[in-house]
């Protein structure tokens, strides 16, 4: 069974947006495009090597599929390491859209679900670049096997959230990690089931502790 797999730069307040450079990704009024390359480091370097140095597939979404589209076919023999693979490799694009996807081995997938059929078959790891809409799906449909965040230590306070609306509440365990002396965090997690309820309170409420739960209940706290 094939993998799918997401590699996301994120910000500490967990904006995905725009990271490569100012023209990425401006909608919605991002004015922050570009944020990454000032404060990325040998840590991204390696874990971006390492995803892409093994055999691979991609999966964006319509957007991401046209930034890549307008840049990798034109990339420079400077950037072969990276052009040449992503030429190559089959990119399943997630889209309603009727617009020709002209990039060479591109497929249309109209809805995640047709993903799961993917995945039964024979091929390298199916790895998500960008495409913020796709990770609430993929979670909320089970498909989702592995996600590496690389976060830096950058605050943007707008933009396109990894997690944004729709998101199923789960939990991840944890499989690696490195901290860069620059202070690039380097994560990988794994998906381990729902969010369990606790709690750290043992006693029994106080009446003002009843009183403003009843606000809470009521809209009025």
């Amino acid at each position: 069974m094939r993998r799918i797999v997401g590699a996301t730069f994120l910000s500490l307040d967990g904006v995905m947006q725009g990271p490569g450079g100012p023209s990425e990704d401006t909608t919605g009024g991002f004015r922050l495009s570009g944020w990454l390359p000032p404060v990325g480091d040998d840590a991204i370097d390696r874990k971006i090597g390492e995803i892409f140095g093994r055999p691979f597939d991609l999966l964006l979404g319509r957007r991401t599929y046209e930034i890549f589209a307008a840049y990798w076919p034109y990339a420079s023999d400077q950037m072969a390491d990276i052009r040449d693979p992503f030429n190559v490799c089959t990119k399943y694009v997630v889209t309603h859209r009727d617009r020709p996807l002209d990039w060479q081995n591109s497929e249309r997938i109209g809805a995640i679900e047709d993903l799961r059929e993917i995945k039964q078959g024979d091929g390298p790891d199916i790895v998500i670049q960008g495409s913020s809409t796709l990770y609430p799906q993929l979670l909320d449909a089970g498909l989702l096997d592995e996600l590496t965040l690389m976060i830096s230590p950058v605050v943007l306070g707008q933009g396109k959230r990894l997690f944004g609306d729709g998101t199923p509440p789960r939990t991840l365990k944890m499989t690696e990690h490195y901290v860069s002396d620059g202070g690039n965090i380097v994560a990988t997690y794994q998906p381990a089931g729902p969010v369990e309820i606790g709690t750290y309170v043992t006693e029994q409420p106080s009446e003002r502790e009843k009183a403003r739960q009843a606000e809470m209940a009521e809209g009025s706290w």
